[in-house]
């Protein structure tokens, strides 16, 4: 069998290094994330999910879901699964 995404809207911004991208989600939402660095020393921010802790790097998109959860995606998943509709 074969299924469809069903579209939805998510809220997602490009981490770009600066913890200030996040204040579009409010710090009320965010206050758990943790600023940390990658195995090479890199920034990244460390956010609590379902499946346990996930890293995004610079360059990646963080992803408020349908439920209010948060999970970074890499760019070139984001770009194949989600369009912009507004800005």
């Amino acid at each position: 069998m074969k299924y469809r995404k069903k579209p939805v809207v998510i809220d997602a911004i490009q981490y770009d290094g600066n913890f200030r991208c996040l204040d579009i989600f409010g710090i009320s939402e965010v206050w758990n994330f943790i600023v940390s660095k990658d195995e090479e020393g890199n920034q990244c921010i460390k956010i609590p999910t379902l499946e346990g802790e996930m890293t995004a790097s610079i360059g990646d998109y963080i992803i408020r879901g349908v439920k209010g959860e948060f999970y970074p995606c890499k760019p070139d998943i984001f770009e194949m699964t989600y369009e912009l509709i507004n800005n």
